[in-house]
This record gives structure tokens, C-alpha cells and sequence, in this order.
């Protein structure tokens, strides 16, 4: 690998190189993906937007070595995903939690599966628990739960493996506005904090404007990567918040902006 190769890959938290993915169906073989060349900076937050079926979530499921590409490679600190890795934890739309498990015995599920110490992984899941406001409930059953306290309890499962990178798939999608706004709130300023590398898919325009650093749009199926939106938001003497963003001068322009380039009108 070249020098300057080399040093990109180290600089690197996630890279994609000419990704494509086919898959055969009932209807013959279908191309979901296309040249599709990506690179995540270490602790930064990317969203990621686009029509619906061009390939969002088969991104993130590429990255965590749930399926592999067709074509060209998928990157994680500068070596091939050969598998699920212990770097990636990934939080899908629906919380999954197991309904005859306690909050606690969910959220120590991922460190029981990939053979932790289980002893290190109940003393950091208990303090993600009390630290996102679970603490009185860690022994409670998840229909005693809201929605949006499962899905805190979701991200504590997601978060006790550790990993450094974090892939969101439509987190908040499930819940109502109102609570998928405060959480929205809630959960960005926690990946901040932790200083993770953070890949967000969402059809909400608004939401991937007031979490993200970088919006990245891709085209209808076979998706590829139709543009990069670095996103600077003005805060004056605020710290923004997802929900405060949305009042920052910047945030129509880039709403229009992203709204202009999302091919609505063809379902892929």
C-alpha cells in the first residue's frame, strides 16, 4: 500500500473502497449497491440519508460484518471486516429487548454473547443504566417501560461491548415526536461525550441535520454516494442540542439543500 494509502487507512475509523453489493431474489438479481467509497474520521458523527431501498441500512450491516460486499472492501482502522467485530455495536430501529430478561440482564445480553467478563460488563452496564436514568428500573421487565426508556436501555446494551464505533439504523423512528426529539437530544449528547465514531441512518431530514457533523445523501437503488454535506451550525454562546439546532440561522438552508437532492418521487 502506498505511503499516503497507509496513513489514510490509519486515520480512519471506517472505510469503504468501491463497495457493491448484488443479491438474487424471486425476480432475478438486483443491485443494491454501487461504487460506493466512503471514509468516517475517528469520533466523528455521520447521518446518512436517501430514498427508500437505496441501501442505508445495508451500509451499516456492511460495516458490522453482518453480510459482505459483492465488489471492493469494507475497512475498520485500516484492516477488512472479515466478521461482526467487537469495535461495532449496532442499534437498530426496534429495541429487541427480550421480555423475560430484566433491563439489566438485556443490557449485559451483547457482553454475555461475546464472552466477557461477565463480572467488568454487569458493573458497566448498571452504571450506563443509572447514568441514562435506568437505575431505579434495572430489575424491572421492559413492558414496565416506556418507549423511550427502552430505547435508553437499547444504547446501555449497545455501549457495554465497548465498541468504538456506534451504527444507528433508525433509532428513534418508532417513537412519537415529542419523546423521538428529546431523545434524539439525549442520546446525541451521550455518543458525543463518549467520543465514539458514530454512523446515523434516518429518513428524517431535520433529525440528521441537528445530530450529524456530516450528511451524507446517496442516490435511489443501485445506491451510490450522490454528495457529502459538512454541516456548520452556528451555536453564538448555546450549546446545541438536536432540538435547539433546529433554530441555528443555517439549518433551512441545509434542510432545502438535502431536500432538493433526495429523489422522493422514485421509490427504489
Amino acid at each position: 500500500m502506498p505511503a499516503s494509502a497507509a496513513e489514510a487507512a490509519r486515520s480512519s475509523a471506517v472505510e469503504l473502497r468501491d463497495v457493491g453489493l448484488r443479491y438474487f431474489g424471486r425476480d432475478g438479481e438486483t443491485e443494491a449497491l454501487k461504487n460506493v467509497s466512503l471514509t468516517f474520521a475517528p469520533g466523528e458523527f455521520a447521518a446518512i440519508i436517501g430514498p427508500s431501498g437505496c441501501g442505508k441500512s445495508t451500509l451499516l450491516s456492511l460495516i458490522s460484518g453482518v453480510i459482505a460486499p459483492t465488489e471492493g472492501s469494507v475497512l475498520i482502522d485500516g484492516r477488512p471486516v472479515q466478521g461482526p467485530s467487537r469495535k461495532v455495536g449496532y442499534m437498530l430501529q426496534q429495541d429487541y429487548l427480550f421480555e423475560w430478561r430484566t433491563i439489566l440482564e438485556n443490557a449485559v445480553l451483547g457482553a454475555e454473547i461475546q464472552g466477557l467478563p461477565m463480572a467488568q460488563a454487569r458493573e458497566r452496564a448498571i452504571q450506563l443504566l443509572t447514568r441514562y436514568g435506568l437505575g431505579q428500573f434495572l430489575h424491572h421487565l421492559p413492558r414496565q417501560l416506556s418507549g423511550g426508556m427502552r430505547q435508553r436501555a437499547a444504547l446501555a446494551r449497545t455501549l457495554c461491548t465497548e465498541p468504538d464505533i456506534v451504527l444507528l439504523d433508525e433509532p428513534f423512528s418508532a417513537l412519537d415526536s415529542q419523546t423521538r426529539l428529546a431523545l434524539a437530544d439525549e442520546i446525541g449528547e451521550i455518543l458525543k461525550r463518549a467520543a465514539k465514531t458514530v454512523i446515523l441512518v434516518t429518513h428524517d431530514i431535520g433529525e440528521a441535520i441537528s445530530m450529524a457533523e456530516r450528511v451524507i445523501v446517496m442516490s435511489r437503488r443501485p445506491g451510490q454516494v450522490k454528495s457529502n454535506h459538512p454541516i456548520r451550525l452556528a451555536a453564538g454562546n448555546e450549546r446545541l442540542t438536536p432540538l435547539t439546532a433546529r433554530n441555528a440561522p443555517e439549518f433551512n438552508d441545509y434542510f432545502r439543500t438535502l431536500w432538493q437532492e433526495l429523489d422522493i418521487n422514485v421509490q427504489g
